[in-house]
């Protein structure tokens, strides 16, 4: 059997298109329909007529289309295909750590259950996050959740002082500032590019910070020739696609054993397991209709300010 072939003609029999993260092996990335960050993603869910969407991602990806895409029949090749960094935000702690700042507005990173997204005021993603907070008064108090590296780094970009929940990615977490400098010295024409998600001290070191589609989007403008890219290793297909004549180097994790730049959820899908899915239609996303509702608000939110600001 030609799973590949298979794959396309299941997508034409049922009307469905296959969405997939940059995170994402590059065999998944080369058959999806589309390619993107969190945002795109988002974007593309809601304006799709498919009746099926194949979600290549996490969960929380997922929910989001079938919050954007309601008519259409959400899927998900694993169920297990998590977030640490969602995973590192549970709705009860949140909800009352939001009821110790009554004042404050809530804006939570894609990055988070459905459930948490209907606490939330304005979503975000790492592509459009200082963008938001920039568009809200100066007075506006807030609470920024999950991901403590990229809200201290919205405060040190904006001069704000927003209250952060104390959550990560296992993925950025894990870079290593000795080990990127030992391989800068291998690479003294390197330039090291990171995602607001790492620790502040690799952000430090980087010669440019930005979300997933803003790394690419710099390393096909910028005139170098070689990269220390500190963000999920996934991303390089794509670099190396639209840059065949530059060298990507994936930046290390302190332990160079765990290969802790890769995120352990996101490659939990495999093209079987798309196949097997788009046959079976299983697993399938299934929301409460009340949280879709309330969760759509906050989504709704960010892509109205997103597309008022051209993010």
């Amino acid at each position: 059997m030609d799973i590949l072939k298979e794959i396309e003609n299941l997508k034409k029999e049922k009307n469905a298109i296959i969405l997939a993260h940059y995170y994402q092996t590059a065999d998944i990335q080369d058959i999806a329909d589309f390619v993107g960050d969190s945002l795109a993603l988002s974007q593309k869910a809601a304006e799709t007529k498919a009746d099926i969407i194949l979600f290549a991602g996490v969960n929380f990806m997922a929910e989001t289309a079938k919050i954007l895409a309601p008519k259409s029949k959400v899927l998900i090749p694993d169920i297990n295909a998590g977030c640490s960094l969602a995973d590192s935000c549970p709705y009860d702690e949140f909800k009352e750590f939001i009821s110790k700042h009554p004042d404050h507005l809530v804006i939570s990173y894609v990055n988070t259950t459905a459930k948490i997204k209907t606490l939330t005021d304005i979503c975000c993603t790492s592509t459009n996050a200082l963008g938001i907070v920039n568009s809200l008064p100066k007075e506006q108090k807030i609470i920024f959740a999950p991901d403590r590296n990229l809200g201290n780094y919205i405060n040190r970009m904006t001069g704000r002082n927003m209250v952060i929940w104390n959550g990560a990615c296992h993925v950025h977490e894990e870079f290593s500032v000795e080990e990127i400098i030992k391989l800068k010295k291998l690479h003294p024409q390197a330039k090291v590019i990171s995602h607001p998600e790492c620790q502040k001290p690799v952000q430090l070191i980087s010669d440019f910070i930005g979300s997933t589609a803003a790394l690419l989007k710099f390393t096909t403008t910028d005139n170098s020739m070689e990269y220390i890219v500190a963000t999920e290793s996934g991303i390089i297909h794509q670099m190396k696609k639209e840059n065949s004549q530059k060298l990507f180097i994936v930046a290390p994790p302190k332990d160079s054993t765990c290969g802790c730049n890769d995120c352990n959820f996101m490659k939990l899908i495999t093209i079987k397991k798309i196949y097997d899915t788009l046959k079976s239609e299983k697993p399938e996303i299934i929301l409460e209709e009340e949280i879709m509702i309330k969760a759509k608000k906050s989504i709704d939110k960010m892509l109205e300010i997103s597309k008022k600001l051209n993010l």
